[in-house]
């Protein structure tokens, strides 16, 4: 019996967010004070670190379980299974459901319920629930789907990871720049096909990394301080991940019995594209080799950072042959990784 990924579907939303955008924003220093630069010359300078160019953001009568939903279908869908048959549905998010131009976050009920109930599953015994893991929450959803299958508690699961997070940001903050939107679903189940899961790897740094992202208030001091959003220390975030990740993954493919030349394309959380190609350099460096030209794709200059919805919408992109330049063979290895709040870090070795 191997575990195996057997559907996969993404929903990226309709509104584009180019960076000019930004160009009428009042960006702030954490103080409140104004940032000397132009917004020109700060939103280039962001462009060049991040490679963002253009985000998506979810259309105001949508929240996060919506876009989950859009993406489950079609991941059910592709699966061809039957929905009645799954045994648990797990989602992936941070912030629940906000609504638009609204402070307030809803997870009563749970999203995973939400988009079982949109599904229509009538299914009492297929198990829904939500998992607060940070950007690395889809990667640990599948870990989790795995275990209960290994386990023999489960043969079919539904692992989404959606997120609204233009509802979440300072508008005062360059960082907002970075946050976008999006959903990423997959089916997971037990096959008799070769491939599957090969190893996986999880960890939680929490003794002094535990709030390098965080809620705080905005950098405009003039705006209500009992309203939070997503906040972080960037440099520390940026040393974080490149002195750990790639010890993640070497762990992780060091388990999986699989040799570095073997993998083709290394899925890594879209955040920063500069932290990513820092992070799989350093990776390829433990093995001391060169990191290949076409091992890393990117969706993040035009998808933003999405956080749990990056590394399903880029899986689905691949598959479905809809980025370019890079596809995914029967056969070959790949690994997806990701980091984010808490802080977690997370591998799995896949053989498609």
């Amino acid at each position: 019996m191997n575990i195996k990924i057997t559907g996969i579907g993404s929903y990226i939303p309709d509104t584009i967010e180019k960076n000019e955008d930004f160009h009428q924003h009042q960006f702030l220093n954490t103080d409140g004070s104004s940032i000397e630069h132009t917004n020109e010359v700060i939103v280039e300078k962001f462009k060049d670190i991040t490679g963002i160019i253009e985000r998506r953001y979810a259309k105001d009568h949508l929240t996060s379980s919506d876009l989950g939903f859009f993406a489950a279908e079609k991941a059910i869908e592709d699966a061809k299974i039957d929905r009645e048959e799954l045994d648990y549905i797990i989602v992936a998010h941070n912030f629940g459901d906000v609504k638009a131009n609204a402070i307030q976050s809803d997870i009563l009920p749970c999203l995973a319920s939400r988009i079982k109930h949109s599904l229509r599953i009538k299914n009492p015994k297929c198990v829904a629930y939500d998992i607060l893991f940070g950007c690395p929450g889809w990667v640990e959803g599948v870990i989790q789907a795995q275990a209960f299958i290994k386990a023999g508690m489960a043969k079919k699961c539904l692992v989404i990871g959606t997120e609204t997070l233009s509802r979440v940001v300072d508008k005062h903050d360059r960082d907002s720049m970075i946050y976008s939107d999006g959903a990423g679903a997959t089916v997971v189940e037990a096959t008799n096909d070769e491939g599957g899961i090969l190893a996986h790897e999880s960890a939680s740094f929490t003794f002094d990394e535990a709030y390098y992202l965080y809620f705080g208030n905005s950098n405009n001091k003039e705006l209500c301080r009992d309203t939070r959003y997503i906040k972080m220390h960037g440099r520390k975030i940026y040393e974080f991940a490149l002195n750990n990740v790639p010890q993640a993954m070497k762990a992780c493919l060091d388990k999986s019995g699989v040799d570095i030349k073997e993998v083709k394309k290394i899925l890594i959380h879209q955040a920063n594209e500069k932290m990513d190609e820092a992070i799989v350099k350093r990776f390829y460096r433990l093995y001391k080799t060169e990191m290949p030209n076409d091992i890393m794709p990117m969706s993040i200059h035009k998808l933003g950072n999405s956080s749990v919805a990056t590394v399903p919408t880029l899986y689905d992109l691949i598959v479905k042959n809809k980025l370019e330049n890079h596809q995914i063979n029967k056969g070959d290895v790949i690994i997806f990784a990701s980091v984010g709040a808490g802080m977690h870090i997370n591998a799995i070795v896949y053989k498609y």
